[in-house]
């Protein structure tokens, strides 16, 4: 392995591509240390202190910390994200959009650009959000606000920086896409959560060497090294998942030429949803903690509140069966079975021992519903395991991230996709790939 990537930088195009990217994410890491004018970074950095289970901490963990340092990337490439999620399911209902994604390349780039009028959008209304939330911290010893001069000028000026900064990284984004080795806005995501890993190892060790002696030892923090090490290969076996539905395509003659008779299969992955359903479920679970702490005096609140901390069986009850639901409904917007029959109709294909049309989207849509249900399982599981370590190991809620959650599938799917298509390069070179025995294979 260490020769293949000795490999990368002696093939030129590649080494160029290699070394683009990891120059747009170097911007990119710089942009999130600038802070937006007019804030006192010591009042932000006091009122944000333990917010790691809260709404405000996961939408950190994606923007790399950027957001309670209040910097010009503080919402990072999430409004992206939302808008095609919104495209996406919009896809699902409104003919329009329907009529947009059957229409190939074409449909496909009118689509990216409603994206992007989405990410403005998004990005402006958030920011605007953002600018009176600031102006709402105060220092909880101190009481002095954390915006020096609060009114219309620094909303105005907050929202002008954020969005613009928001539209920068789309474009960086794009730039690795076209230009670098992987996804690009994939990419960027990775290297915010994974910027997090020193400081969450570092928290850690500082909680060992309090503790040590009492609630830790060494042997402890050993085996939750090897811990993580479990999880991570269980996460790539669950994303790697999937049943393979052979697929015969019958001869057909054209003039003097034949065309199909040949053999394929349809890969249905296990968890084909990926990790919108996390993301969904502890959006929703994050929000009743994060209402209440504006209602401290309404005693029904904080009973309320109560139900939906991680000390709660009702939370986690809830939570997981939020996982299940979303996995389901999410899968049933990517993957539609009529739309795979109709295709394969088209091109003369078909299963063996199922009739074309409407018995081959039902035997797919069978399929699918079988294996959602343990990759749903599986998915819940991996949320939920962090917690479980927090628990039972007294392990800092920051460490605790890289042990499941949405964090760590974003890690290991971006990293195989990125591999994939490194290795595709190496091997069109003839050179041997990550693997001596089969491929490294991504998500799609």
């Amino acid at each position: 392995m260490l020769q293949s990537f000795q490999n990368c930088f002696k093939i030129p195009e590649l080494r160029r591509k290699i070394l683009f990217t990891i120059g747009i994410l170097i911007v990119y890491r710089i942009g999130g240390q600038i802070t937006v004018p007019g804030i006192r970074d010591t009042v932000l950095q006091e009122y944000f202190t333990g917010a790691g289970d809260t709404l405000f901490g996961l939408y950190d963990m994606f923007v790399g910390g950027a957001f309670t340092r209040a910097t010009v990337f503080a919402l990072g490439i999430m409004p992206y994200i939302s808008a095609s999620i919104i495209l996406q399911l919009m896809g699902a209902v409104v003919p329009f959009f329907q009529k947009l994604q059957r229409e190939g390349e074409e449909g496909r780039k009118k689509i990216n650009q409603y994206t992007r009028y989405g990410t403005v959008f998004l990005a402006a209304a958030q920011s605007l959000g953002v600018s009176y939330f600031l102006e709402n911290i105060k220092g909880q010893s101190t009481g002095i606000e954390a915006v020096i001069d609060p009114g219309w000028g620094f909303r105005l000026l907050t929202v002008v920086t954020i969005t613009t900064g928001t539209i920068f990284i789309m474009w960086l984004g794009e730039q690795i896409t076209e230009r670098g080795i992987g996804n690009g806005i994939s990419l960027i995501i990775f290297v915010g959560i994974i910027s997090e890993l020193p400081f969450a190892v570092k928290s850690e060790w500082n909680h060992y060497l309090i503790n040590r002696g009492f609630t830790k030892s060494l042997i402890e923090e050993l085996f939750l090294v090897v811990l993580m090490v479990v999880v991570v290969a269980a996460v790539v076996l669950m994303t790697q998942g999937q049943r393979r539905i052979p697929v015969q395509y019958a001869k057909r003659v054209v003039g003097r030429r034949v065309y199909g008779g040949q053999s394929t299969h349809i890969p249905l992955r296990i968890n084909a949803a990926g990790v919108i359903p996390i993301i969904f479920a502890q959006s929703i679970m994050f929000l009743p903690g994060t209402i209440t702490q504006f209602f401290s005096d309404s005693e029904v609140m904080q009973i309320i509140g109560a139900y939906f901390t991680t000390s709660s069986m009702v939370y986690w009850a809830f939570y997981g069966t939020m996982i299940v639901f979303f996995t389901y409904f999410y899968t049933a917007i990517v993957m539609d079975p009529q739309q795979l029959a109709d295709n394969m109709k088209k091109h003369g294909g078909f299963i063996p021992g199922v009739r074309p049309g409407k018995r081959t989207a039902e035997y797919i849509d069978g399929i699918m519903t079988r294996i959602t249900l343990p990759g749903s399982l599986a998915l819940a599981g991996v949320a939920i395991f962090p917690f479980f370590v927090i628990n039972q190991f007294n392990v800092t809620p920051s460490y605790s991230q890289f042990f499941g959650g949405a964090g760590l599938l974003i890690i290991v799917g971006v990293a195989l996709d990125t591999l994939q298509q490194v290795e595709s390069q190496l091997m069109t070179r003839h050179y041997e790939g990550f693997m001596k025995k089969g491929r490294i294979q991504g998500r799609r």
